[in-house]
């Protein structure tokens, strides 16, 4: 029944994404890191625009498409200018599209990225799903942008996509630098290798991706090591 309930939430934002094809977005968080590793579950799609001209515009596709404006949950990841809509897919079970206007702001260490920022260094690329199979073109951030976000947040789940998406980083000096504007890029470093380190973490893996090769393990935490050489 779970799986199930997981697959409609997905179809729904897949078919979201589609009605907003018109629309002038970028997306970030989990549905952006499925374009660069193994698809995994997101609760919600967190986009950025640049205006609120683009919010109103995107509002009005997602009202007339079933979505109600929501209030926002206390443990809500960013400050600044968010919005959050919902459409109830039954009584227990909603979907949810996060619109971020004109930067992101991270809750926890207050750390900047303009929209300006974020479409500078987004592409088209191809979404994929996980419990459906579907898949879309959409602009959605660069895998290295997405990891300079990645780290920053430092989340147990912002960890764990930082490891599956390391190997396909394509300038580890430019991730760094833009890391050290906004924070202590040695401080959020040594957190994520602590992290990475730990049996706990091989094991929330395994968790969320199966059974995981130990191999890939050991060549992914070798390149998260390799960055304190920068």
């Amino acid at each position: 029944m779970t799986n199930n309930l997981f697959s409609l939430r997905e179809d729904e934002i897949f078919k979201t994404l589609t009605e907003l094809k018109e629309r002038d977005f970028v997306i970030i968080g989990g549905y952006a890191v499925n374009a660069y590793a193994l698809p995994r579950f997101s609760v919600d799609c967190d986009m950025v625009i640049k205006d609120e001209d683009e919010c109103k515009k995107i509002e009005s596709v997602l009202l007339n498409i079933g979505y109600k404006k929501a209030r926002l949950p206390k443990e809500v990841l960013y400050a600044g200018s968010f919005s959050r809509y919902e459409k109830k897919l039954d009584n227990h079970f909603a979907v949810s599209m996060d619109i971020l206007t004109s930067k992101v702001t991270d809750r926890m260490t207050g750390a900047i990225f303009t929209a300006n920022w974020v479409f500078e260094n987004s592409s088209v690329k191809i979404l994929k799903g996980k419990t459906i199979a579907e898949e879309l073109k959409t602009r959605i951030i660069n895998v290295d942008a997405l990891l300079v976000m990645k780290i920053v947040s430092c989340r147990p789940t912002d960890v764990r996509d930082v490891f599956m998406m390391i190997p396909k980083t394509k300038d580890k000096e430019w991730i760094k630098s833009e890391i050290q504007i906004r924070h202590d890029f040695n401080e959020r470093l040594s957190k994520i290798i602590g992290k990475v380190n730990s049996r706990q973490f091989q094991d929330g893996l395994s968790g969320v991706y199966g059974k995981f090769d130990p191999k890939t393990f050991e060549k992914n935490k070798n390149e998260i090591l390799a960055l304190r050489n920068l």
